[in-house]
């Protein structure tokens, strides 16, 4: 089984060292570490993609992370074998072998990259957003249940209803269009994660133009 584990833990040498060891113990196999966030207050965020033989329960590894002085495990979910976390560098260089179709390569790598289940490129009509391409999982059609912001000048969380299950984001893209991402039930998309959104996105948006100049 392929799990991905986000924990807060301090942002201090010899943290990992004590996680990867709890998470070894516990019967899991790490196969990556994602920063996520730097904390003002000494906290860090890491996303850690594990795997186990199947016999190991999560509930185990995340009472073996939870018994670690400062931890907390803020969601553990189930995470597609073989998935591999692509980098924001990585990104952008897909981006520029391809000037063309960086926008669509963008929006094609956000899942990878930020571990979200769908995102897709929309463009602002007077009855809403339509969308202009999306990846695999994204629905056809942007949901009329969520309040799109009219001021949207930055990326930003979008308020969605509380039954829906789904965290969204969207990042402006130049006047008209729109990067929208969805993550279902959480983690929450952090503040770091929307910076980042926002400065892949103005890459992509300077590589297209440059493209086309």
């Amino acid at each position: 089984m392929s799990y991905l584990l986000r924990v807060e833990l301090p942002d201090v040498p010899g943290s990992l060292g004590r996680l990867a060891t709890a998470i070894g113990m516990a019967g899991g196999d790490i196969g990556a570490i994602e920063i996520v966030e730097h904390g003002a207050d000494g906290v860090a965020v890491d996303d850690v993609f594990l795997e186990t033989d199947g016999t190991v329960m999560p509930d185990s590894i995340v009472s073996a992370c939870n018994a670690l002085a400062g931890v907390k495990v803020l969601w553990i979910s189930r995470y597609a074998a073989g998935s591999n976390l692509t980098r924001d560098l990585e990104v952008v260089e897909e981006m520029t072998s391809d000037p063309v179709q960086s926008l669509n390569r963008l929006v094609e790598l956000i899942p990878a990259t930020f571990v979200v289940d769908w995102a897709m490129r929309a463009r602002r009509t007077p009855g809403g957003l339509e969308l202009v391409h999306g990846t695999t999982a994204a629905p056809s059609s942007v949901p009329p249940e969520i309040t799109w912001p009219s001021d949207l000048t930055k990326g930003r969380r979008v308020d969605a209803p509380g039954d829906w299950g789904w965290l969204v984001a969207a990042c402006p893209l130049g006047e008209d269009e729109v990067i929208v991402i969805a993550r279902h039930g959480g983690p929450e998309i952090l503040d770091s994660e929307i910076a980042r959104l926002n400065h892949l996105v103005a890459l992509a948006s300077s590589i297209s133009r440059a493209s086309v100049g």
